[in-house]
């Protein structure tokens, strides 16, 4: 699928069916994440597969929006390792893990699979959750998986400003 069409067809999906995604699928959709471009190309960021039970569950408690995928990823950074900006100091970490998971849902997108970029989540429970993220900061959680049936982008989905409202030519 040409990028015009990946980028205009892709959607949140909200609704999931029960069917697994392939792990061959799952290593093209993390290659996305780990070769996304980053500041200085410092790779800060850091992806969590939850694929078991028991991680599933306890990711469900940390979470506000429950779609029961059969996977999720969990991206985050190293704060230490992330470019500053000299000027100011901005930490650019989570810029580089949003453009990550951004790969990563147009990759998925392209593979026949949905997702949707879940904000809505207690960062300090997560981190107690799983003290394999210990010294990260969490920007995202990736719900993935195939589409159920039935499942469609929201009514809002095709909503958009128009382009004079978002650039501006100076």
């Amino acid at each position: 699928m040409d990028f015009v069409t990946l980028s205009a067809e892709r959607y949140s999906l909200r609704k999931f069916s029960d069917r697994g995604v392939e792990q061959e699928k799952l290593d093209v959709i993390l290659e996305a994440g780990r070769s996304a471009p980053t500041a200085h190309n410092l790779q800060p960021q850091r992806i969590f597969v939850i694929q078991s039970a028991e991680a599933a569950e306890k990711l469900e408690g940390c979470i506000h929006a429950h779609f029961h995928p059969p996977v999720h990823l969990v991206v985050a950074y190293d704060p230490a390792e992330a470019w500053k900006r000299e000027d100011d100091g901005k930490n650019h970490g989570e810029i580089d893990a949003a453009i990550a998971v951004t790969q990563m849902m147009l990759q998925a997108a392209d593979l026949g699979l949905g997702s949707t970029y879940v904000g809505m989540f207690d960062p300090e429970k997560l981190l107690a959750a799983f003290p394999e993220m210990a010294g990260l900061i969490p920007v995202a959680v990736l719900p993935l998986g195939y589409p159920a049936e039935g499942a469609r982008p929201s009514r809002l989905h095709a909503s958009r400003k128009e382009m004079e409202q978002l650039v501006k030519y100076l």
